[in-house]
């Protein structure tokens, strides 16, 4: 069957289906080269091993947030926070540290609190705020003012 014979609908699908199978045609063809033998290398590539890193030795300090309308939570500990904002409804400690949940109608509000020096009591360094509906961040200030009001 001659290519000119044919009507230029039939040649354009024949030029279709040819180009369709040009991959398929060419990923038959690729195949081991003659430096490799036929057979495929499976080893993995060797990573030098390396040393883990050491823990920071001692104590560290906390950053402490320090941001417009949170001056009386941040340095507050668990005991104040609970009076400001009422019982929380999370108390996660974790080594010397200590994540205390309290929620409202208006929000989700995390205080993280930690030691300013080695066996102190932990107190409110950084403070994070969301909706409970869908998890977006809210005003951190505005988020405490709403549950001291409660």
């Amino acid at each position: 069957m001659a290519l000119a014979s044919l009507s230029s609908l039939a040649r354009m699908q024949w030029l279709a289906l040819a180009l369709a199978l040009m991959p398929l045609l060419a990923a038959c063809g690729a195949g081991p080269t003659a430096s490799q033998g036929g057979v495929q290398s499976t080893r993995a590539a060797r990573v030098p091993p390396t040393s883990p890193q050491r823990p920071v030795q001692g104590f560290r300090a906390a950053k402490v947030m320090n941001l417009p309308g949170l001056e009386a939570i941040i340095g507050n500990n668990a005991a104040g926070l609970a009076r400001q904002l009422g019982e929380p409804r999370l108390d996660v400690i974790e080594g010397d540290a200590r994540k205390l949940q309290f929620t409202g109608k208006a929000c989700v509000l995390d205080v993280y609190l930690y030691p300013s020096r080695p066996g102190a009591e932990p107190t409110a360094a950084y403070v994070d705020a969301r909706r409970e509906s869908d998890g977006l961040d809210v005003d951190r200030a505005a988020c405490v003012a709403a549950l001291a009001k409660r």
